[in-house]
């Protein structure tokens, strides 16, 4: 049990203050509450290693984290969800709430736009539409579940489902770039150790080697080439793939660019299915995120196709929209298309059978993402070595044409 220290409002205005002891924060709130206190001010008796975040003189405590620069980052923006639902949750107004947490950030970016939505609100704007106003760091989803807790006046609950979305995403994300590290950087390693060794040690070595032999062996000759070429002309060499990587990137990022890149991606061999299975949970995830919080299946459906991340798929989930909006049901349109399996769509039907929809949508999703933690597991465990067979091969072609012409001295001296 933990002790709490408060200052409350009776429901004839008194203020009073004092002493409760509970498990947790929620639970003093609550035991408050059945008493018929409001209160303004809760603070744990002893906190260690926190800080205190007052807002509105509720105090909640928040680990202490030092920050900088202006850039903001996913998870500050997951972490400032929670930390609003939190506080709506305990009946603290939205301007307080947000004075409060700009005013305890240490993210001077994000310090800022906090204190301005805060602002915008206090002026009479929504709370949404005070996102839209920074579409960086608030996406169409974001803003349009927050509109939805707005209207049905369940706005903590939606943040409080909203950060666990967004908490999700970040854990998948890390697991998947933890695992694709370790290749990335025996590739990586690799390649800057060959070019190197191709430009600075071994044009010296080959120097000595053509003085001493006329007649060199067929992979020293190979490796000269290579060498000589990358030594004189590596400037070049740099612009030019530094220009390519350039062009390509800015390609990609046209629409007519990004569809082919994205219908690529699905199209690989290996890579293909992860991103697939990677697609498909997010859609289901976000579809039941919304429908659980009280958004039509249409209007969640548009959502979707723009935050998805994939327009082949996207424009895919924009037939489904079109064929719901004539009335069917999702299962249906879904059947058609052929980018769920069966047991998904099965489920699906039983969802909207049943009233349970976002549930559903929810294990369909925990299903793709297993599927895709899976793929990304058999994946890294056959590239790992793959790239260390790669990289081995380079090495040791090396090492045989360096060799060769000193045993063919070797052979003459004797």
């Amino acid at each position: 049990m933990n002790a709490f220290r408060y200052q409350a409002i009776e429901d004839n205005g008194t203020a009073v203050k004092g002493v409760i002891e509970a498990v947790d924060r929620k639970t003093a709130l609550q035991l408050l509450g059945k008493r018929g206190l409001f209160p303004s001010d809760l603070e744990i008796c002893a906190t260690a290693g926190a800080s205190s975040l007052s807002v509105a003189g509720l105090k909640v405590n928040r680990p202490s984290e030092v920050r900088s620069g202006q850039r903001v980052k996913r998870k500050e923006i997951t972490a400032f969800t929670r930390e609003l639902g939190a506080l709506l949750g305990a009946a603290i107004p939205i301007p307080q709430a947000l004075d409060g947490l700009g005013e305890e950030e240490e993210n001077s970016g994000l310090k800022t736009v906090v204190l301005q939505l805060a602002e915008s609100v206090r002026k009479g704007v929504s709370l949404s539409a005070a996102m839209e106003e920074h579409p960086r760091l608030f996406s169409k989803l974001y803003i349009s579940m927050v509109r939805v807790g707005e209207e049905a006046g369940v706005l903590p609950k939606v943040m409080a489902d909203l950060a666990e979305l967004l908490e999700h995403e970040d854990e998948v994300r890390s697991e998947v770039l933890a695992a694709v590290s370790y290749p990335v950087f025996v590739l990586g390693f690799g390649l800057f150790t060959v070019v190197i060794l191709l430009t600075v040690a071994l044009p010296r070595l080959f120097s000595m080697l053509q003085d001493m032999l006329q007649v060199l062996p067929l992979p020293t000759l190979i490796l000269l080439r290579v060498s000589g070429v990358l030594h004189h002309y590596w400037p070049w060499i740099f612009s030019g793939v530094a220009g390519v990587v350039a062009a390509l990137r800015w390609y990609f990022r046209t629409p007519q660019g990004a569809e082919v890149w994205d219908s690529a991606k699905l199209r690989l061999p290996i890579m293909g299915a992860v991103f697939r299975a990677a697609a498909l949970s997010r859609f289901a995830r976000t579809l039941g995120t919304l429908v659980k919080s009280g958004v039509s299946l249409l209007p969640a459906l548009k959502i979707v196709e723009n935050t998805i991340g994939n327009l082949v798929l996207a424009k895919l989930i924009a037939q489904v929209a079109e064929e719901t909006r004539g009335g069917d049901s999702l299962a249906a349109p879904l059947r058609k298309l052929g980018i769920f399996p069966k047991t998904v769509i099965q489920m699906i039907n039983v969802g909207e059978e049943t009233g349970k929809l976002d549930e559903m949508l929810l294990k369909v999703a925990e299903i793709e993402e297993r599927h895709m933690r899976s793929r990304t597991k058999t994946m890294i465990s056959l590239l790992a070595p793959a790239l260390i067979l790669v990289v081995g091969a380079l090495v040791g072609f090396m090492v045989m044409a360096l060799l060769l012409p000193i045993f063919k001295m070797s052979r003459a001296i004797h």
